[in-house]
């Protein structure tokens, strides 16, 4: 399973901000693009379809208001994070931001690392609710419905069974030792028997296939999706 690669793009009208911005969050390993106002920001946004958009308000053509608003209109960016970085501090400008949609609002001039940081923190907004629903090829581990998809098969597993498959298929072709999935699954429970991390294994074989299932003798278990 690829490493999911954050794109963020930047709306500036100046060069200079954008360069230092970009030169920032090129280090953090994020995919950057770059508009230089309103209307470019929406034709870019439309092309990349970033997760984060860090925008001026001030800009000639379109603003960073309007240009929120109209992101905000269409559907591919209702779950967008929008953060407004400008030089305008009155009050009024901060309202018309959150009016318009924006997550958050940073008056100029910021330092590198606190911008970054605050990034960092608006991101963990994706990876949390990322956290709730697992996909690899045609399996759909949902946390929130607690539902499993498998080919189109809709299952209700039992809440164990349905842990240890979350555990294991986060983590493909990782072998998790026998404690930490203990640790992770059971918890602080009292487990009747050494075989039960064996008999729960063997239930997710008959529902969702021997083969994504390896035993590591002596050491734990690891999923492998194969033609996944």
């Amino acid at each position: 399973m690829k490493k999911k690669v954050i794109k963020i793009l930047l709306v500036d009208d100046d060069p200079d901000v954008i360069e230092i911005i970009r030169f920032n969050l090129d280090q953090e390993g994020y995919s950057i693009s770059t508009a230089s106002d309103g209307k470019k920001a929406i034709e870019e946004a439309d092309r990349e379809l970033p997760h984060l958009i860090i925008m001026d308000v001030m800009m000639p053509n379109m603003d960073g208001i309007e240009a929120c608003g109209l992101l905000r209109k269409d559907p591919r960016f209702k779950e967008t994070i929008i953060m407004f970085l400008t030089a305008r501090g009155e009050d009024y400008s901060h309202v018309a931001a959150f009016d318009a949609g924006a997550d958050d609002y940073v008056t100029k001039p910021v330092k590198p690392k606190i911008l970054v940081s605050k990034v960092k923190a608006l991101l963990r907004r994706l990876r949390d609710k990322d956290e709730e629903k697992l996909q690899i090829g045609k399996l759909i581990i949902d946390r929130e419905e607690y539902q499993v998809t498998f080919d189109g098969k809709v299952f209700s597993l039992p809440r164990k069974e349905f842990e240890l498959l979350f555990l294991l298929a986060s983590k493909p072709q990782k072998v998790i030792k026998r404690e930490k999935i203990m640790e992770i699954v059971w918890g602080s429970e009292v487990v009747v028997g050494d075989r039960t991390i064996d008999v729960h294994i063997r239930k997710l074989r008959e529902k969702i296939g021997d083969k994504y299932f390896k035993t590591v003798k002596g050491v734990g278990y690891k999923f492998v999706p194969l033609d996944l």
